[in-house]
């Protein structure tokens, strides 16, 4: 496996995460993704709840909430009459009125004795007016509105006054119940309209949506609120529109929308619609005592302490039922169409295997960057929608749909840098510096081990006089092994840490090149960084190595090290062998730079550079021109240049002087002006920083060439190296 092979296996856990997420939204398991949903819905209208708004204006009547505990009928009646007087035209009793008033005087006829002596009282218990029988005729002062409780054990079968428009059956999808119980039969004659008490709250528990229709027997009846809204339209049917349904896109079968004061209002499949609430539920209440401003009022009578919960904590049922009702009135409900979690589900499929695909081409960062971005700009689009069109677009699940995806995605990214990590670090531990592995696994397209031209800077580090040294540890190669491990080991690190690729490891030394496996536009100044940290490095290892003695008691010599840098084009690649990884360098440059390396020693400084190094890295070094030698390598001689310090030491006046001097001897060379040259070298002798190996060698030079005259046209270069 090359290091750009991928274990294509871990990519599929981005797909598989996405897959789950796409499951359990759209099979709201466990209800997750209606939680999900409802807990956005609820933070959006927090946010901007409805500005509470008198419908009389737009429907001509008003609606308002009288909070009273449980009244006889005989009070109950007294208030819708009062109700009336005060210009109310429509009453809905959000209560049960299953059961006679207990305090009626017929009541008590079951518990006089029997026989005749109780006969007169019985005869005027009954003969008196009857509570229920008053309640009844207060109906006919006011229309009512009465309900019953689907689920309940009981017989009552209300009026069919639901109807729809379309082709299709509508209301399949609302709740079906076998039974239901419902006012007296003296009361639901006498009642404008009923319709069913249950409510349909969440898993949470929060009521968010109000059902218009439900199902007893599998025929349509209408709830509290489509009997209320048929009655206040004086309506003889409640009307529904049902939904187009059909294909991946359309309308889900089931109820599409509700006909009221001549608009149509969409609702959910089911025939319910989202409530949109108000911050402030006290503005419709009125109490008993001071209710005034009732003309045109639609009035429900609830019992405060019937309570369910909101988006804005607890409120009276009569409250929530009045707030339904005002959404219907204004045409201000809540929307979420019946595409809206087919639409959901396709953006998270669409934009989650974009997701899924990002972290392998492009890295966890920008993965990370490419979620937040679609999760906001799903956030946005959903919350637009809210505050602008009063729409319900889910972005809470999605979004987390997504961010699901990126985990598992960044998971496998994560698992795919630690295993090339893994691999790099096992063949290239000794060669490349802990940043470049790090580079290469997090994209191992980095690493051609298939070889490509590159132009490098190679470097070549041995230890001058190795054979004599060696020879000086011949009693005792446990301390030269030891020597050398402490010699070079601190040098190849100087190496790496300047970003060098480690190639040749021998015992005399080792090679190292810039600007290959990776990119390195400054790989000439970094050969150059790399080799000043490793003439610091020796000097550091000579102050120890010189205290310490051999088995024999004599001390240790310092090392002497040399350096050879040369820049040029090379073929760079590599191969597996028997389970080893080989990355190198081949071109005249790194035969040049051992080369270099090999005649460093005649010149007397440590570090020695090509021509080609020098114009490369010239603006961060202090070079000083050393010789024009052939050096069997190509056809053409090269300058060689010592490398003597950082800019500051170029700007110095010493080493300007030293530079004059330098082109001044070496011109004088080429045009045979030996003499000349002798006393150049004898000033420059004088001189701060100048080497006097150097010199010795161009003295012994110049007496062969008396000796060997080059000729007239001799182009300066030295083609026969002294020994």
């Amino acid at each position: 496996m090359s290091f750009r092979d991928r274990p294509r296996s871990i990519w599929a856990f981005p797909l598989i995460a996405l897959a789950l997420a796409l499951a359990v939204l759209g099979s709201d398991w466990a209800g997750l993704a209606s939680g999900m949903r409802g807990f956005l819905f609820d933070a959006y209208q927090r946010t901007q709840p409805r500005p509470y708004r008198d419908t009389r204006e737009a429907a001509g009547f008003s609606v308002k909430v009288i909070e009273t505990d449980a009244l006889a009928h005989a009070d109950l009646a007294k208030l819708l009459t009062d109700l009336r007087a005060q210009g109310a035209e429509m009453a809905v009793l959000v209560m049960p009125l299953g059961q006679p008033d207990p305090q009626s005087p017929k009541s008590l006829v079951s518990e006089l004795p029997p026989g005749p002596g109780f006969d007169a009282a019985r005869t005027a218990l009954e003969d008196m007016p009857s509570p229920d029988k008053a309640l009844g005729d207060s109906f006919s002062k006011i229309a009512t509105v009465t309900g019953f409780t689907l689920g309940e054990g009981g017989s009552f079968a209300p009026k069919n006054a639901v109807s729809f428009l379309g082709e299709r059956y509508p209301f399949s999808r609302a709740l079906d119940f076998p039974t239901a119980a419902g006012p007296i039969p003296l009361l639901a004659r006498a009642s404008a309209g009923t319709g069913a008490f249950n409510l349909g709250p969440d898993r949470d528990g929060v009521l968010r949506r109000m059902p218009l229709v439900f199902r007893l027997k599998g025929k349509p009846v209408a709830s509290l609120e489509g009997a209320a809204l048929r009655v206040v339209g004086n309506k003889r049917t409640l009307q529904f529109r049902a939904g187009d349904g059909g294909g991946l896109l359309g309308g889900a079968s089931g109820v599409g929308a509700i006909s009221a004061f001549g608009r149509e209002l969409p609702t959910a499949p089911d025939g319910s619609f989202w409530i949109a609430y108000g911050k402030d539920a006290s503005q419709r209440v009125v109490s008993t005592e001071h209710a005034s401003d009732l003309k045109h009022a639609i009035v429900y009578v609830g019992a405060p302490g019937d309570v369910a919960m909101t988006p804005f904590g607890p409120r009276s049922i009569a409250n929530i039922h009045a707030e339904a009702l005002e959404n219907l009135l204004l045409g201000q409900t809540l929307r979420r169409p019946a595409v809206a979690n087919k639409a959901e589900l396709a953006l998270l499929l669409l934009i989650g295997l974009a997701g899924a695909f990002v972290p392998a081409r492009f890295g966890v960062w920008w993965a990370g960057a490419f979620t937040l971005v679609a999760i906001a700009g799903a956030g946005a689009i959903s919350w637009r929608l809210f505050s602008a069109n009063g729409v319900l677009f889910d972005a809470l699940g999605p979004g987390l749909g997504l961010a699901l995806v990126f985990v598992a995605g960044a998971a496998a990214r994560l698992m795919e840098v630690a295993g090339a990590r893994a691999r790099l670090h096992d063949a290239f531990a000794d060669s490349l510096s802990a940043p470049a592995i790090e580079r290469i696994a997090r994209n191992p397209a980095l690493l051609r081990l298939d070889g490509e031209m590159r132009n490098v800077t190679y470097l070549v580090c041995g230890v001058r006089g190795f054979a004599g040294l060696a020879a000086s540890f011949r009693d005792d190669p446990v301390a030269f092994t030891r020597l050398l491990q402490r010699v070079f080991t601190p040098l190849m690190d100087a190496a790496l840490a300047h970003r060098g690729t480690i190639e040749r490891i021998s015992s005399e030394g080792f090679s190292c090149f810039w600007n290959a496996p990776l990119d390195d536009p400054e790989h000439a100044i970094h050969a150059c960084e790399a080799a000043s940290g490793m003439m610091e490095v020796i000097a550091r290892v000579n102050e120890i190595v010189t205290h310490e003695r051999r088995i024999d008691g004599t001390a240790i010599a310092p090392v002497e090290i040399g350096i050879g840098i040369s820049t040029g084009p090379a073929i760079a690649g590599g191969f597996k062998s028997h389970g080893r990884t080989t990355y190198s360098a081949v071109g005249d440059c790194a035969a040049m730079a051992a080369r270099i390396q090999a005649l460093s020693a005649t010149y007397g400084p440590a570090v020695i550079v090509s021509e080609d190094t020098r114009k490369a890295a010239e603006r961060g070094f202090a070079f000083l021109e050393v010789d024009f030698v052939e050096t069997g390598i190509g056809q053409a001689p090269v300058k060689l240049y010592a490398q003597l310090g950082n800019p500051v030491m170029r700007a110095s006046p010493k080493f300007r002087a030293l530079t004059t001097f330098h082109d001044h001897i070496f011109q004088s060379l080429r045009t045979q002006q030996w003499e000349k040259t002798r006393e150049l070298i004898d000033q420059c002798r004088k001189l701060s920083g100048a080497s006097q190996k150097l010199y010795d060698l161009q003295l012994a030079r110049i007496a062969w060439y008396e000796e060997h005259p080059p000729g007239a046209d001799w182009d300066g270069a030295f083609r026969q190296v002294l020994k």
